[in-house]
């Protein structure tokens, strides 16, 4: 059942509109962020949502305040940290005894680990990211990546071979120096949002399978 209701994020930011979508005897909940160019109702969000549910697994998905307000440039980095915490400390509050991995798309997923960088003690077993960010389009670098190493929850890495954001021979790098706390899955032939092209035999409805599949089992493992 698809839940909607307001996220407080604070005095500094207002509420943002969020969904609940859990099966009937869920076995995990997945804090889900958006990433920078579309909000929680775009069409990958819906359709990687639905996938966990098929798998018992709940999502809760959440605006960042400027996707709510109709903006197109992010908010500063506190307020989409804030807003991260918020949804984390909600869905704690739903779901007590289940476990929480938290996550998202891209700059979602990314501004998730830069708060439990610095906050260790919320109620967090690992991060999901689905196409980690590494770096500017077409422009490899890692600084990105320095905050992880201040992270103490495992990390699941999904990410495309032809995603213009992570170099893959960096982020090989980068998951390797984390050691034990990191998981990488990649994606054949998947770009930063998970398209392949027609001659990798695979349809993108097979690719959000994996994805969903692989998730669950870095979620209850």
């Amino acid at each position: 059942m698809e839940q909607a209701f307001s996220l407080v994020v604070g005095s500094h930011a207002g509420r943002v509109d969020a969904l609940l979508l859990a099966p009937p005897n869920p076995v995990l909940l997945y804090v889900f962020a958006h990433g920078a160019g579309a909000g929680m109702r775009h069409r990958f969000m819906d359709a990687m949502a639905g996938r966990l549910y098929d798998r018992s697994v709940a999502t809760l998905r959440y605006q960042f305040p400027y996707m709510q307000s109709g903006g197109k440039r992010p908010d500063v980095p506190g307020v989409l940290e804030a807003t991260v915490r918020s949804a984390i400390e909600h869905a704690h509050q739903a779901y007590p005894d289940l476990p929480l991995v938290a996550g998202g798309k891209s700059m979602g997923g990314r501004m998730t680990s830069q708060l439990l960088s610095r906050q260790h003690d919320l109620p967090v077993k690992g991060i999901a990211f689905l196409g980690f960010p590494l770096h500017q389009p077409n422009r490899p670098g890692r600084d990105r990546a320095a905050h992880l190493f201040d992270v103490v929850h495992p990390m699941l890495f999904v990410q495309g071979t032809r995603d213009t954001l992570a170099d893959l021979t960096l982020i090989r790098e980068v998951t390797s120096e984390l050691g034990a706390l990191a998981t990488l899955h990649v994606v054949e032939g998947a770009d930063h949002s998970f398209a392949v092209p027609k001659k990798s035999g695979r349809t993108h409805d097979q690719v959000l399978d994996e994805i969903a599949d692989v998730m669950l089992q870095f979620g209850i493992g």
